[in-house]
């Protein structure tokens, strides 16, 4: 009897399995990469402060810039005239930088962050989420002791208080244009004080403004100068 040798044969089999398991792993890795590439880091800051304007307001910016505000509450300290905000914009690569090298240094708001000290006035309960392929952590807090959620909390601070002067010149240009001028003058002296950041997120309505011809020419040359200031860093 006769033994033929299959040796040749196994090895093809072999090989093939090899291949075949290789490619499937390639597939893996690829959908992996395509995965976190279309699901991008996301940090949250979130205010709640009951009788103030406004009384509640969320910024969510992705890795990539893009970022969505929403605000509600009263149109203003003095009015009893309630509104809800939303609008979308995109950060300077600066700023959007800064904030997510601060939420690293945070340790991605993934421990206690409040000071614990009750005596503290309360500024309003705020809250920032840090959210990524691998990371989903969050930390509520009135005051942080930590260096980078204090810079964190300042700068998106310092962003709402330039959304919501977005929030009231919407309102004002469509219902009451009177007012332009005074909310157009605090928002100009704040801008020049560096109390406002990315005034850039709300230059359409600053040139919706100023292309309005019902509008008094003083007004619209300061909704101009707005959009001509220099933008404030992130670093300031």
């Amino acid at each position: 009897m006769t033994v033929r040798c299959n040796l040749p044969f196994r090895l093809s089999r072999i090989r093939d399995r090899f291949w075949r398991s290789a490619t499937f792993f390639t597939f893996l890795l690829i959908s992996s990469v395509l995965g976190v590439a279309a699901d991008p880091a996301t940090v949250t800051f979130s205010l709640d402060f009951p009788n103030s304007s406004p009384e509640h307001y969320s910024i969510d910016v992705q890795s990539d810039g893009r970022s969505h505000y929403e605000s509600s509450g009263r149109i203003s300290a003095d009015s009893d005239v309630r509104d809800d905000y939303k609008t979308d914009f995109t950060f300077s690569d600066s700023t959007r930088a800064r904030i997510f090298e601060l939420a690293a240094q945070a340790h991605f708001f993934s421990g206690k962050i409040d000071s614990g000290n009750k005596k503290l006035a309360f500024t309003g309960a705020k809250k920032l989420v840090y959210k990524d392929g691998q990371r989903n952590s969050s930390a509520d807090y009135n005051y942080s002791p930590q260096l980078p959620v204090q810079q964190l909390t300042s700068l998106f601070q310092s962003v709402a208080s330039t959304l919501e002067f977005g929030r009231r010149l919407t309102y004002f240009h469509r219902y009451q244009k009177l007012a332009l001028d005074d909310e157009l003058k605090r928002m100009e002296d704040q801008a020049k004080r560096g109390e406002l950041a990315e005034v850039q997120a709300v230059t359409p309505v600053l040139q919706e403004i100023y292309e309005d011809n019902s509008v008094i020419n003083v007004v619209r040359a300061r909704a101009r100068r707005i959009i001509e200031m220099k933008p404030l860093t992130a670093d300031r």
